[in-house]
């Protein structure tokens, strides 16, 4: 019998890649899944990031492409993460929260895994303080005009605490109750938006809200057996895609001036939108 070749450790490895990414048995293909068919034509728009300035192109993007394809009554639904890393958080939440009155029945805005930190920093700036400075949370703080922005990322308590107590008062009670009340999905037909992910083990109304702001480790390994598509953000993508009934569209606009809209016909039809 001849002798048996060994199997290089590099060969080896790349084996093993391609069966973690063959289909496990009995999950749909992307060629077998269902195309998205939400009730009405919906926009979704990736991690903003304090880009004030993409935030105004994507906009008016949006609306040429709305006079071209003539849609009836879109949806428009920003994933989250408006503050933190850009130079104009500030800037942005007073943009989207004045559309937000004007648009009511047709813009949503949901929460982002950003937004939380900075309301668990308002909440408890000694506690939560340090998390979110290290992740954008200075950048926003010299937005809102808080003085001591470029403090160290190790402030101690009573410095954080004065922090809190300053952004406080420069965003006001309305802009901080509206960003309190932003809802965690919006979904239409088998579309659901979430901010980071959604665990393809549960029933998207059953979702626990830290993996919809944080992610769940199984998102991009398992295909959902519900038929559902999740468009999402929060995980930075080379190019904005759709495969495997999951959408998407956080491009890294504050590092690579990119923010994308997806957007998704009741036809089933998928394109991207792009500064």
């Amino acid at each position: 019998e001849p002798e048996k070749r060994q199997t290089s450790p590099l060969m080896q490895f790349l084996n093993r890649l391609r069966q973690s990414a063959t289909p496990r048995e009995g999950a749909q293909s992307s060629d077998k899944f269902v195309a998205p068919c939400p009730s009405s034509d919906v926009y979704v728009v990736g991690d903003v990031h304090g880009r004030s300035d993409l935030l105004e192109k994507i906009l008016t993007l949006i609306d040429h492409d709305i006079e071209v394809t003539k849609p009836v009554a879109p949806q428009v639904v920003f994933v989250g993460d408006y503050v933190d890393r850009g130079e104009h958080s500030a800037e942005v939440l007073a943009r989207l929260c004045s559309l937000d009155a004007e648009l009511v029945d047709n813009l949503t805005l949901l929460m982002g895994n950003h937004e939380k930190m900075l309301l668990d920093f308002l909440d408890d700036p000694a506690r939560f303080g340090g998390r979110w400075l290290r992740n954008g949370g200075l950048q926003t703080l010299a937005s809102f005009g808080v003085r001591g922005a470029n403090i160290s990322e190790s402030a101690g308590p009573d410095v954080l605490l004065d922090l809190g107590h300053a952004l406080r008062d420069q965003m006001g009670k309305a802009l901080e109750e509206w960003l309190r009340a932003r809802p965690l999905n919006w979904h239409s037909g088998n579309v659901w938006v979430v901010h980071a992910a959604a665990d393809p083990g549960r029933a998207m109304e059953e979702q626990k809200p830290a993996t919809l702001l944080w992610g769940a480790p199984e998102f991009n390994k398992r295909v959902r057996p519900d038929g559902n598509w999740v468009v999402h953000g929060h995980t930075i993508v080379d190019q904005p895609g759709a495969a495997h009934g999951r959408i998407s569209v956080d491009t890294g606009a504050v590092f690579t001036g990119h923010l994308t809209a997806a957007a998704i016909r009741t036809t089933g039809e998928i394109t991207f939108l792009q500064t």
